[in-house]
């Protein structure tokens, strides 16, 4: 065996005259892994030799050389296996050793060691079964104390899947705490109890503001993430400044920001940036001071004498302490603005900040408004961000229909243009030639994907900010000009994202008309009807509104449909296959249009993304808008009321996509720790729940009393030509039992939990006893649930008396439902395959009840007493007692019948 021993002046060797081989380790490397092979050994040896072996030291060596011996030499080692070629040939054996030695040096305690080891590690962390590699990771993600340790050693960590989802979790603690500082606030402060508000500004100013943040509210601003939560700031710094508890300092002013330098002839002024909170204090806080101006103003216009003197001198005051907080001219308001315009999207917040802010400043001189109109312009002009994707394509950054792609931004941008642009029909004026000038290259065919975007988005801004196209009149683009030579053609453009601003922009003109026009109606049907997913989402939001506005009898007369051939005083909408609708088939009105939207097949629609862009439900929210304002649209008839509701309550097809989604464990959903696991489970079955409560609610409020106490299986109605199960209590079970048997192949915990779940939404399902076919369905698919529910006694009962109540709904029990018919209706509820029927009368034993425990014990007791009477009684007729015990108990079991449903096995044998 090699001693340690032996290896004495190796180190200094290694490190010492052999160093150069070390420095650049590649090229010796690619020559050669045989040598490689042997310095990885020795290097390993070292490593673990100088901390294992107390023969190692020496008495000339020094702690220190020591150590800087070894974070030198695993610095190197490091170096060495991350620049080893793939292909090297090195052996399991060496690779082992240098392994183990790693995972000792991870938890060495200096930092640059532990970084060194990490960095070294991380080349073999390439899968999950790396001999605990990962598991070192995690507990280094979770015990490193030293902040340059961290810093270094993440990044070099390879990310697996098993390491992003940990990563993903810590990041969100920290998320989750600031969201959860944001959301106490909002409540708190917020809320409609005095106590409470006043408990809420205590906390924030006697615990975060002084005791956290030592009276600085800038870092209160910090910890509440005021670019994700800007409203939550702007409220914290409201309070504080109404509380007083927040003053303009002396010597605090927005002016500090510039610093001149005057050492050269011409004066050259440096702009200091600002950071997101204090863009936010600054605007918050010259608001404060603005309205209390304007209240002590008005309150000294109201009053009289001294009163009304002491009102005035405060309201001065408050406008000095104004202007000297704001920039001393506009022309370096717009040089602050520009500064942070140039820094790039990371003080994009901070911009918007100081565009309200500017909304402040004096514009009545006419040389400090013709400076913020230049400054407008450019800014109206300034072209949209984009990125430009591997093929070369333009993508625009942001929601790609307002000014900025930013919704608050065009808002920003707006107020400081009404400010600047204040004279009546100056603001339309001014933006509708910058309107004409984007719009020339769109004219002549010219444009590309950006530049009809930009036109678009200053378009929507002029359009969505005029209150009558009649201001538009002798302005540098007429409207009809913005509606023939820009929109429509807009709107026929192949690229998606044009057509969803061009529709936009042709909502708000059709808005702005006193009768919708023939072409705009035309189009946003057309785009509605064959538009990609997107396009007719932004078609259904511009025809809801447009329904809203005018009416739908408005635009069904704008395209010449006739009232005779519309819906307005029928009781069902025109069936309308939107599929097969031809461009120039105008008799359908606009209403049987949109409503046949919910009947199209092929929408995208994702229950675990965000759809508030999803056609449906957009229909959904139109036409339950048109509900609730029913008194606002007369030509709409009240016999449809009835099936709009009934379609918007159709949860049925729903109800399973939602609970994959919402269930943890399957079909590829994240599980988690127990606590996590169990409270997705919880969500999971409050939403089932609510959605059984929908499908369970009666349509109008209106009904008798008679039909509301009334169970729905005594309400007989002869069924009509179509049974539309998608709308009724019979699909939904339908639907969660065919769920449940092609749910039986899995035998996974998370899968057994999801289908017992299930079982337990089915039996609060109720059937009527006019849908005889989805009785008969059902009694075929109860075994199916039971199958699932064996380990649930309780839940095992409640599916028996389940199977009792349809066996008596069945008007005939005996016969069972044939195959086809069942298909027919797997088929119309989109059950691709469905389940194969058991026996209609096959129907599920209820749970042995338990035996009686008290008459148990009684007769036990009572033999008991009996035989200590004959102790001398032979042994035969000791087991003939027993025997006659054992036969009486088990009668206690097997007497009861096995069809009996009632609730409560011991009242019914008492």
């Amino acid at each position: 065996m090699i001693h340690a021993r032996n290896f004495r002046v190796q180190p200094q060797a290694i490190m010492g005259s052999s160093i150069v081989d070390a420095r650049d380790p590649t090229e010796e490397i690619e020559s050669c892994g045989e040598k490689c092979a042997n310095l990885c050994r020795v290097y390993n040896l070292i490593m673990t030799f100088q901390t294992r072996s107390k023969h190692y030291r020496s008495r000339d060596d020094t702690e220190a050389q020591r150590l800087d011996h070894l974070r030198s030499g695993c610095y190197r080692f490091a170096e060495i296996i991350m620049q080893l070629p793939d292909d090297a040939e090195v052996s399991d054996e060496i690779w082992d050793e240098v392994i183990d030695a790693m995972k000792i040096r991870v938890q060495d305690k200096i930092p640059a060691i532990r970084v060194f080891a990490v960095r070294a590690l991380s080349r073999f962390a390439i899968d999950e079964e790396d001999g605990g590699i990962i598991d070192i990771f995690l507990e280094t993600l979770e015990k490193e104390q030293n902040a340059v340790c961290q810093i270094n050693s993440v990044p070099l960590i390879f990310i697996l899947d098993s390491l992003l989802l940990h990563l993903m979790e810590a990041l969100f603690d920290l998320r989750r705490s600031i969201k959860q500082r944001t959301t106490l606030l909002h409540r708190g402060l917020s809320d409609r109890s005095t106590s409470v508000k006043s408990e809420c500004l205590r906390m924030l100013k006697e615990e975060w503001l002084v005791k956290h943040c030592g009276g600085d509210v800038i870092a209160l601003l910090r910890f509440l993430d005021v670019e994700t939560y800007e409203l939550v700031g702007e409220s914290v710094m409201g309070v504080l400044l109404k509380d007083g508890s927040v003053r303009v300092q002396d010597g605090q002013t927005i002016r500090q920001y510039f610093t001149a330098n005057t050492e050269d002839a011409e004066q050259v002024s440096s702009i200091k940036l600002m950071e997101a909170e204090v863009a936010l204090y600054w605007k918050v806080m010259c608001m404060h001071l603005q309205a209390e101006a304007q209240v002590k103003g008005s309150e000294a216009a109201t009053t009289t004498g001294t009163e009304a003197a002491v009102y005035a001198s405060e309201a001065s005051d408050k406008n000095d302490l104004l202007d000297g907080v704001l920039p001393s001219t506009v022309a370096e308001f717009v040089d602050l603005v520009k500064a942070h315009l140039s820094a790039g999207p990371n003080y994009h917040f901070a911009l918007r900040q100081l565009l309200l802010l500017g909304g402040m400043l004096d514009f009545s001189d006419s040389m400090n408004r013709k400076v913020a109109s230049s400054f407008l312009y450019e800014l109206l002009n300034r072209p949209l961000e984009h990125e430009v994707d591997e093929d070369g394509n333009q993508i625009a950054i942001g929601d790609g229909v307002s000014l900025g792609g930013d919704l608050q931004w065009a808002k920003a941008v707006l107020e400081l243009a009404k400010k600047v642009h204040a004279s009546i029909g100056e603001f339309e004026m001014v933006i509708a030639t910058v309107v004409e000038e984007l719009a020339r290259p769109c004219r002549e065919r010219t444009a590309d994907f950006m530049q009809w975007m930009h036109c678009l988005a200053v378009t929507g801004l002029l359009l969505e900010n005029t209150s009558t196209l009649r201001s538009l009149e002798g302005t540098a683009i007429r409207p009809s000009e913005v509606l023939q030579s820009l929109l429509l053609p807009a709107a026929k453009q192949k690229h998606v994202d044009i057509q969803r601003a061009a529709l936009r922009c042709l909502c708000l003109f059709g808005l702005l008309e006193n009768k919708p026009s023939t072409e705009l109606v035309k189009q946003l049907r057309l785009s509605f009807i064959n538009g990609p997913d997107l396009v007719s989402a932004m078609a259904s939001k511009a025809l809801i509104d447009l329904v809203s506005w005018h009416g739908p009898q408005e635009l069904d007369q704008a395209i010449g449909t006739e009232p005779s051939d519309a819906n307005y005083e029928k009781t069902q909408f025109a069936p309308v296959d939107i599929s097969d609708l031809n461009d120039d088939d105008l008799n359908v009105g606009v209403l049987s249009i949109l409503f046949s939207g919910f009947h199209k097949d092929d929408w995208e629609f994702s229950p675990e993304g965000d759809n508030h862009d999803n056609v449906l439900t957009i229909l959904g929210e139109g036409f339950a808008k048109i509900l609730l304002l029913s008194e606002n649209y007369p030509s709409i008839s009240a016999d449809l009321h009835p099936v709009i509701l009934a379609q918007l309550r159709c949860v049925s097809s729903a109800f399973v996509p939602l609970m994959r989604a919402m269930w943890p464990g399957i079909h590829g959903n994240a599980g988690g720790s127990g606590p996590v696991v169990s409270k997705k489970r919880k969500q999971a079955v409050q939403a089932a729940r609510f959605m059984v409560q929908m499908v369970q609610s009666p349509l109008f409020s209106t009904e008798t009393a008679e039909q509301a106490c009334m169970s729905p299986e005594s309400l007989s109605s002869s069924p009509g030509p179509f049974v539309n199960y998608d709308i009724s209590e019979e699909g939904l079970a339908i639907r969660i039992a065919v769920e449940v048997g092609n749910s039986q192949d899995k035998k996974s915990a998370p899968v057994k939990a999801y289908a017992l779940a299930l079982c337990k939404v089915a039996v609060l399902l109720r059937f009527r006893q006019s849908e005889q076919k989805a009785i008969k369905c059902m009694r075929g698919l109860v075994n199916t649930l039971a199958a699932s529910a064996a380990s649930d006694k309780d839940l095992m009962k409640e599916l028996a008396q389940m199977a009792s109540r349809l066996k008596s709904l069945d008007e005939s029990p005996e016969e069972e439902l044939p195959q086809d018919q069942a298909d027919a209706i797997f088929e119309q509820l989109g059950l691709a395959g469905g389940v194969k029927l058991d026996a209609a009368n096959t129907v599920v034993p209820p749970t042995p009840a338990p035996p009686r425990v008290a008459t148990a014990r009684a007769q036990r007791a009572s033999k008991t007493a009996a035989l200590s009477k004959f102790k001398s009684s032979v042994k035969p007729s000791l087991e003939a007692a027993s025997d006659s015990e054992q036969d009486e108990m088990s009668g206690l079991t097997t007497d009861e019948d096995p069809s009996d449903d009632s609730d409560d096995p011991d009242e019914e044998e008492s």
